[in-house]
This record gives structure tokens, sequence and C-alpha cells, in this order.
């Protein structure tokens, strides 16, 4: 079971999205949609702060 992201953890993205299933957690794309929940913000050196702490409920839904 993936491990949930705490408040206030900086993460920085894969370069590249492998696409397998289930994404891993420094995906690219997992980590967009976690901001567009609501749970992370993007700063401008690329990398994702955690606003909330993310549960393993959302973290799975977000890596489908």
């Amino acid at each position: 079971m993936a491990k949930a992201f705490k408040h206030g953890a900086r993460v920085k993205p894969k370069k590249k999205c492998c696409k397998s299933k289930p994404r891993c957690k420094r995906c690219p794309v997992v980590l967009k949609r976690l901001s567009q929940r609501g749970f992370a913000e993007r700063r401008e050196d690329g990398s994702y702060v955690m606003i909330d702490v993310v549960a393993k409920k959302e973290l799975k839904a977000a890596r489908r």
C-alpha cells in the first residue's frame, strides 16, 4: 500500500512519466492530480509542496 505524503513535504517530480500501472508517487501526472484536488501546490522551480496531509485513499486514486 502507498505511503501517504505529510504536510509540508517537498516532492520533486521525475523528469518523465513511465506510464506504468499504478503510477509511481513521484510521477508528474500524480503530482498534478494531487495539485488539482487541493493537496499540493506547484512551486516555480518545478517541485511540489504538500499543503495538506494526503490520505492513502486519495493517493491511490491519483495513482490510478
